[in-house]
């Protein structure tokens, strides 16, 4: 499942509806950050830590194919950037364009890549 809606209302009822946004914006932010660095030119290493992160940050966001595919590789060991990055970016793509449907008005964490 690329977006688990559950996760996210269940996040969203323990939270408060005025601080999600705030939380969301912060768990892709630093997504963001990780994703810049395990893709930038001459990296291309993806470590422990890494999907480690990744892994956490994805549950906590309902992101379960990204979370499903860190957990293979931090059992495999290894893990693809490039398809670590899309799956990631899909993810992002669905939760933003779930919240554009589901709001009067752009949420404050749909930001521009």
């Amino acid at each position: 499942m690329l977006l688990n809606r559950e996760r996210l209302s269940t996040l969203r009822d323990e939270i408060g509806a005025e601080g999600f946004e705030d939380v969301v914006a912060m768990y892709l932010k630093e997504c963001d950050e990780v994703v810049a660095r395990i893709t930038a030119p001459g990296t291309g290493i993806v470590t422990a830590a890494d999907l480690h992160f990744l892994k956490g940050n994805a549950l906590m966001l309902g992101f379960e194919d990204l979370a499903d595919l860190c957990r293979i590789g931090e059992t495999e060991r290894s893990a693809d950037p490039a398809r670590l990055t899309a799956l990631y970016l899909q993810s992002r793509a669905a939760l933003e364009g779930d919240q554009i449907r589901n709001s009067d008005s752009t949420s404050s964490f749909v930001m521009s890549r």
